[in-house]
């Protein structure tokens, strides 16, 4: 056999092998989606509290969006999300927004604005702000300022909000994050092009990028609000 013919033959088992285990992974996750339909519908059954029900809910979305089902996850997460709000658990309201936001459904860019919104308006768990914020990243072109204003939201609200080890850990991802945002947008590659594209860009200050990130989130969820701002703004502890 020649060094190309093994080559090929080693391509193919690799590519054998992954399959496998896509497949294994989708039964996996298929069975563990029937668990959580069927527990659902015993909560259901005996009328459980409605905070349970949300919490199932959420769990049934999640899975459904993992197997790209996400026509069926819509209208389960979004009775979760309501939920959610009625009862001031808003970083599982936003948890919801960031599994809706994956589903390729019509509303999925809203959902990722009305997360966005509640993970830096409300005291929830920075890991889930960064990742919500990286999705616009990920959405954005390669030029877009508001890539830049995510990036630099998440590094801020890691350094503000997240302590010891998670704080070590989000601190170097948002780093990665905004360095690649920066070497896409602009070129940079450099300390010193760093700060000054970040000077350019008015990235320096929370009292500007913070209202810049209201602007990408008005452009991301429009007309689609699916709360009243103002008023979940005033059951803050802050508010």
């Amino acid at each position: 056999m020649t060094a190309f013919s093994l080559l090929t033959t080693q391509i193919a088992d690799i590519a054998a092998d992954s399959i496998i285990n896509r497949s294994a992974e989708q039964a996996a996750l298929e069975s563990h989606l029937v668990t959580l339909q069927e527990r659902l519908r015993q909560l259901i059954e005996v009328q459980a509290p409605p905070h349970a029900l949300a919490d199932a809910r959420l769990q049934v979305a999640r899975a459904l969006v993992g197997l790209e089902r996400g026509e069926e996850a819509w209208p389960i997460g979004r009775a979760a999300f309501d939920q959610f709000i009625v009862n001031d658990q808003f970083e599982l309201a936003a948890d919801v927004c960031d599994v809706l936001s994956q589903s390729n459904q019509p509303g999925a860019i809203s959902a990722l604005g009305q997360g966005i919104w509640l993970a830096v308006t409300c005291p929830i768990d920075p890991e889930l702000t960064v990742e919500l914020l990286n999705h616009v990243i990920d959405e954005t072109p390669n030029h877009s300022d508001g890539a830049a204003v995510a990036a630099t939201t998440a590094l801020f609200i890691a350094d503000v909000r997240a302590r010891d080890r998670q704080r070590e850990d989000l601190m170097f991802l948002a780093t990665q994050m905004l360095g690649t945002v920066a070497r896409r947008h602009s070129g940079v590659d450099s300390p010193e092009q760093l700060d000054q594209w970040m000077d350019r860009l008015e990235l320096k200050e929370p009292e500007k990028f913070l209202v810049r990130l209201r602007n990408v989130v008005d452009v991301l969820v429009q007309d689609d609000w699916w709360f009243d701002r103002e008023a979940l703004q005033k059951r803050l502890p802050f508010g």
